[in-house]
């Protein structure tokens, strides 16, 4: 008895689909200029709020830059620019920029980790941690107000140093440089140091305790544990507070104006203290707008050239 052939199915039991029916399986996309229409409609109103707020003004200040300070603004090419290297207070606040950077990247990174690591597992670690952290949650004016009133001359720290038999120590903190500038970033680091500690307890939290139990089997001893465990997993948090205390320490301005306002003389100004300076006070925009330009630069480029090697170290 023979069977049909028409009656079977002519694929191997698949049904062949008929014209202009999609076949099973296959999604229907959209095509390239579509998803790309729909995208751009999505970033448009974020790109639209960067324009206005920060590149527009952005561009106002490069242009400004450009012209002379008076009303009828003549152009006047590198004027603005070239006072960095003929006027001392702006030499001045450029030396005073390096030293912000470097105190404020150090001192709260190592004293960070450090009382990260003390923290970690002792008995009184919230007490202490909350010790630690509880400046950070003030403002920087309020942080200004505090130290204020511990470093003038008639301050707390010359009442106690009178007191225990060292008067020959006290000082007006805040009269010579570069002592000024350097207690100024003691006081900074005591507030910034809060977060560089509760980002390092994450990363301290988030170690598996097998990786420091082997290492402790292999002989290795606490230092060693540290160096070759903990550090190299602590990279991620590390490049995260390096990158916040960097440009923190760049753009300073509310801790030292309350504290000096860029005094005595213009001499603890940094590159922010010293735009707004010439812009407000001495009422040169021009001038005011050049010190910007160089101080946006000058956080791009150390944001950029830092990210960039931390990502090739990471690639590698």
């Amino acid at each position: 008895m023979s069977t049909s052939t028409t009656d079977r199915p002519a694929t191997g039991g698949r049904r062949t689909p008929s014209p202009g029916e999609r076949p099973p399986g296959v999604r229907r996309t959209r095509t390239g200029g579509g998803e790309r229409l729909t995208a751009g409609g999505f970033m448009a109103p974020a790109v639209l709020l960067v324009s206005v707020f920060l590149l527009a003004p952005f561009v106002w200040t490069v242009h400004r830059s450009f012209f002379a300070d008076t009303r009828t603004s003549a152009f006047s090419w590198f004027d603005n620019y070239t006072r960095f290297a003929s006027d001392p207070a702006l030499t001045r606040s450029i030396q005073n920029t390096l030293l912000w950077v470097v105190g404020t990247v150090v001192l709260p990174f190592v004293l960070g980790l450090a009382i990260a690591c003390m923290t970690d597992a002792t008995r009184f670690s919230r007490l202490a941690r909350l010790c630690v952290v509880l400046p950070y949650a003030l403002s920087g004016s309020a942080v200004a107000v505090v130290w204020n009133f511990m470093l003038t001359t008639d301050g707390a720290v010359n009442q106690v140093l009178t007191s225990v038999g060292l008067d020959s120590f006290a000082q007006g903190w805040l009269l010579t440089w570069p002592g000024n500038t350097l207690v100024m970033i003691l006081a900074n680091a005591w507030q910034a140091t809060g977060v560089a500690v509760i980002l390092f307890l994450v990363g301290l939290q988030s170690i598996p305790p097998e990786t420091l139990e082997a290492g402790s089997l292999d002989g290795a001893g606490s230092w060693q544990q540290f160096r070759h465990i903990v550090l190299p997993q602590l990279r991620p948090v590390s490049i995260i507070v390096i990158g916040m205390s960097l440009v923190n320490g760049l753009k300073s301005f509310d801790l030292i104006w309350v504290l000096t306002q860029g005094g005595p003389g213009r001499a603890t100004e940094t590159l922010a203290v010293s735009m707004y300076n010439e812009t407000f006070l001495e009422l040169r925009p021009g001038a005011g707008a050049a010190i910007a330009v160089v101080l946006t630069v000058i956080v791009l480029a150390a944001s950029w050239l830092y990210l960039r090697r931390q990502l090739d170290a990471k690639g590698e």
